[in-house]
């Protein structure tokens, strides 16, 4: 691939040069209070996984909170959006940031995985925040960690940007993964021993489990380097130190050994201690990390936030006074469940609290009174690892703030915001919490991947300057999309609505007023939230999560569907050799066994809510008849902090369980029609419009050109593009005549 895309039009405008529609050099209209000669920086921190019901900011946390002082001093410098939707998983919620358009607009529906057709990953032909702020604003930008706008393992058979895409999005330097989530943990720790043996990718300490841990041993690094641990005063879990520091554990070795050290496998990933790095540098290189590189070894969150560190450090030395913004998303709290580097950690338990993974360690915390012994052993350590990875990003977040100035750290070891920084920080989640590490009274069955309040309700805050923050450490309880911060990034860079394109269709609302005006009316009157099937080559095999009682055709690896707690009955799974195709084949064979059958996870579902209630649609196939079945739930909700008052959508509250709509009350009536009527009207005011593969919303000779690129065999191969637009997976001449038999639509509302 060329390292830039020549030729491209977004909405009539050079995709890299956008001014033909954006006429930078006539000034733009600043709208948001920020000073129109130096417009705030900008720093994005998105975390993975982690819904309102983790954070004791916004009143939750659960029984223990996790310790998020970092997290606490955002909150508290600013403002603190406590009724903010997202979209159910991580790609559809993140496409929504920097493009300011629902799932059913942009076709990213799911999250991506690497069977998912270009179709429903984020085009080179969207105007995307790192664009328009570049072009309207002067900023630079990066973007580092994960985001996840884009499949993994790219390659020309689903997504022929490659390595390069964050680059052709609009991202000046990309250092982070075009995979969704971390490897699975490597359960032999580097070849030491067979799968299956070390739970949480390390060699545990004999506390930790005695027939399997370690005290000692030699700890070879991938630089070539090594360290001789058998001292427990120095290292009381050598083998867990050991992998922090990117290395391979021998367990009861006491002298280096060549030989052993080839036998020993750099190479396999291992969770949140490996990655595959990919790096897009401003001067056009593109750089790959795989595992065995010294620089793609050590714990995920610390490599994330260096890396931050020194992009801000750089900026500021080679281009002083040019704006920036920051996009850094945290790969915890997603699954795998992996212990953080106790260093990381706040309080004084936390090496036993890391232990070891698997049952004889969390039986092992439960007898220290670490974790609750009446809860399941493996269920307790879950939630004990998930609360220190989210302490472990706080920490880390802290540290970035310092290290950069944007904060600094007081006597008592508080953070206290700088607002000489000039740097707003925006603070959000992609969704909500993973099932295993909800916090009471949240429902964990009805958490992410589902549209249940569990599922969609995340933490926003917004600290910054006096221009930008008025009265700061207060509460908004209007509704806010996750949507919508395409609007505020536009709005803190004093870009006004008025210099977008009028071809670009936008569901994402201003949020800027509820930072400047302490007393601002509600913006929005309903709240929006979707999740589809994202166009894929081939179906992925089912996977079943006992826990959500539920059958799922998303996850396209074995590893994947088994790091979210899943059966896979895929090839070589639960169901042998060939496996099943479908989740209708799994339901048949589970009754056959004489199990019960699970539920099918939703072909599509769509929610919309008001500020008391709310309407939850429900696409599902019904297997007897091979159709789509669709259902509706209604149910009445609340953002109250108290557990005794906090109304969420639970199955046993729906107030359509047992009666038809004309069967509610009065109030409830009037509720459930104007959101039937809303959620319809929403849902078709998209409508289809065939062979427009730049999504400008004509059809017209560019759609043409811009086919040939992409049919080309020296450019995008003639497979999956934004011009396979019948969705066969192949840009060819099937798609040519697609686009001439509608050329002159004019599909633009």
């Amino acid at each position: 691939m060329k390292s830039s895309l020549p030729g491209f039009m977004l909405a009539g405008c050079t995709l890299f040069t956008l001014g033909g529609c954006f006429d930078s050099d006539s000034g733009s209209s600043r709208d948001g209070g920020a000073d129109a000669s130096t417009p705030p920086n900008i720093l994005f921190i998105v975390v993975d996984d982690a819904g309102i019901d983790q954070f004791r900011a916004f009143g939750y946390g659960g029984a223990i909170p996790a310790e998020t002082s970092s997290i606490d001093a955002i909150a508290n410098a600013g403002v603190r959006f406590r009724n903010t939707w997202s979209m159910p998983t991580c790609s559809p919620t993140r496409a929504t940031f920097f493009e300011g358009r629902y799932p059913f607009r942009n076709n990213v529906r799911n999250a991506i995985v690497s069977n998912d057709l270009a179709n429903s990953q984020v085009s080179p032909y969207t105007l995307t925040v790192p664009r328009l702020l570049r072009e309207e604003a002067g900023y630079v930008s990066a973007l580092i960690g994960k985001m996840h706008l884009t499949g993994s393992d790219l390659g020309p058979e689903n997504h022929p940007l490659g390595d390069g895409a964050m680059r052709e999005l609009g991202w000046d330097y990309f250092a982070g993964y075009l995979d969704g989530a971390p490897y699975p943990i490597d359960t032999t720790g580097g070849g030491v021993a067979p799968e299956g043996t070390y739970q949480c990718g390390f060699v545990p300490n004999t506390v930790a489990d005695g027939e399997n841990g370690a005290d000692f041993g030699v700890c070879y690094l991938a630089d070539g380097e090594h360290l001789i641990m058998n001292d427990l005063d120095s290292y009381p879990t050598p083998g867990r130190t050991c992998v922090e520091r990117g290395g391979l554990f021998d367990p009861e070795a006491t002298v280096y050994s060549e030989v052993r050290r080839s036998e020993l496998d750099f190479t396999v990933q291992n969770g949140y201690y490996t990655g595959e790095w990919k790096i897009n540098h401003a001067d056009g290189r593109d750089e790959t990390l795989l595992a065995a590189d010294p620089r793609a070894r050590g714990y995920r969150t610390v490599q994330e936030t260096d890396r931050a560190i020194d992009w801000i450090t750089q900026t500021r030395a080679r281009q002083p006074g040019t704006p920036w913004m920051l996009s850094l998303g945290y790969s915890a709290l997603h699954a795998p469940l992996q212990p953080p580097p106790a260093a990381l950690l706040p309080h004084p338990d936390a090496d036993l609290s890391l232990l070891g993974c698997g049952t004889p360690a969390a039986n092992r915390l439960a007898e220290l009174g670490i974790v609750d012994p009446t809860e399941a052993a493996d269920f307790a350590q879950q939630r004990a690892v998930a609360q220190h990875m989210l302490e472990a990003v706080d920490h880390e977040i802290g540290r970035l703030l310092v290290t950069t100035g944007i904060a600094e750290r007081l006597d008592d070891g508080t953070l206290r915001y700088n607002p000489d920084s000039n740097t707003v920080v925006v603070f959000t989640s992609d969704n909500g919490t993973y099932m295993p590490s909800v916090k009471p009274p949240f429902d964990p069955v009805r958490a992410k991947g589902s549209l249940y309040q569990s599922g969609v309700w995340v933490p926003l805050a917004v600290a910054g300057p006096e221009s930008i923050v008025n009265s700061p450490d207060r509460d908004v309880p209007h509704m806010v999309n996750n949507t919508d911060l395409f609007s505020l990034f536009r709005e803190i860079a004093g870009i006004g609505e008025e210099r977008l394109p009028a071809s670009v269709q936008l569901d994402a609302r201003p949020v800027m007023p509820y930072l400047t005006e302490p007393d601002h009316q509600a913006i929005r009157d309903t709240n929006f939230s979707e999740l589809g099937t994202n166009f894929s080559a081939d179906p992925a095999p089912p996977c079943v999560i006992p826990g959500a009682n539920v059958c799922v055709e998303i996850f396209p690896q074995q590893g994947v569907c088994e790091d979210q707690s899943g059966i896979w009955y895929g090839p070589g799974g639960a169901a042998g050799a060939d496996g099943f195709d479908s989740c209708c084949a799994v339901n048949d064979y589970r009754v056959s066994q004489g199990e019960d059958p699970v539920k099918l996870f939703p072909h599509h579902q769509s929610t919309l809510r008001d500020e008391h209630y709310k309407l939850v649609r429900i696409s599902r196939l019904d297997c007897a008849t091979d159709t789509f079945v669709d259902s509706e739930e209604f149910y009445q909700i609340n953002e109250s902090p108290d557990p005794l008052t906090l109304k969420l959508d639970r199955e046993d509250q729906d107030l359509l369980a047992d009666k038809t709509p004309d069967q509610l009350t009065a109030t409830e009536q009037t509720h459930y029609a104007a959101l039937s009527t809303g959620l319809t009207d929403l849902l078709a005011g998209d409508s289809a419009c065939p062979g427009d593969g730049n999504d400008d919303g004509v059809v017209d000779a560019t759609d043409l050109e811009q086919w040939a690129y992409w049919a080309d065999p020296d450019q995008g191969g003639g497979l999956s593009s934004w011009y396979d637009v019948n969705l066969d997976g192949l840009t060819d001449t099937a798609d040519r005549d697609l686009i001439e038999a509608n050329m002159g639509q004019d599909c633009r509302p």
